[in-house]
């Protein structure tokens, strides 16, 4: 049994950035799935190892407890550096981060599910109005997404020259989210050629929700 363990969840798209990581990683590790839509994660045990009542949250080899994706995949990439998630270069690191906070920060926060709920529960939207909004926040960040990423010169195979990195593991876990809610993907060719380059990778298609030993 791996001595290193995932608290997940297979719909969650932060889980899924971090599953991304361990398996390209070639890390193995014991996943334990909290289903959120049952109020799993809210439970006193799951509130003992992270105190936010969020997924995932990463327990290393020597018991120390790692939330927040992005903060897991960098403990990661610093631990066990190779492959390398993030360029050495630092101007091109900067890049890479940005294009990973653009999802992580800007798309993620205001459509994740205690968000999508809190429409419902506290406004009345219903499922069609979430689901516009879920969409509406989307294209906020992926128009210029496309705009950065089709312009550039740095773009290739992948967000950032021909090596997967962080940006791809957000760019395949947020593409997932959206067929969830039927965002239209055609007005962005190039973070649709660069999901394709990526989902050839075994490490993206293990990681996948579909994939999990929780998916429903």
């Amino acid at each position: 049994m791996s001595d290193i363990v995932l608290h997940s969840y297979f719909r969650s798209s932060t889980s899924y950035r971090a599953r991304i990581a361990l398996a390209l990683k070639g890390l193995a590790y014991r996943q334990v799935t909290h289903h959120l839509r049952f109020g799993k994660h809210r439970e006193a045990d799951y509130l003992a190892v992270n105190p936010q009542g969020l997924v995932p949250a990463l327990l290393w080899r020597d018991g120390t407890v790692i939330t927040q994706s992005l903060a897991i995949i960098e403990f990661l990439d610093e631990t066990v550096p190779e492959p390398p998630l993030l360029p050495a270069d630092p101007k091109a690191r900067a890049r890479v981060r940005m294009l990973a906070q653009m999802i992580a920060c800007d798309i993620h926060p205001v459509n994740n599910l205690r968000i999508l709920n809190a429409l419902k529960d506290r406004f009345g939207a219903d499922d069609a109005a979430v689901a516009d909004w879920f969409r509406t926040w989307v294209a906020e960040t992926f128009a210029p997404m496309e705009r950065l990423l089709a312009d550039s010169s740095e773009t290739g195979t992948f967000c950032h020259g021909d090596t997967v990195g962080l940006a791809d593991i957000c760019l395949v876990a947020q593409v997932a989210n959206n067929a969830r809610f039927a965002v239209d993907m055609a007005p962005y060719p190039t973070i649709r050629r660069i999901h394709a380059a990526c989902m050839q990778i075994p490490a993206f298609v293990d990681a996948a929700p579909a994939n999990q030993p929780d998916a429903e």
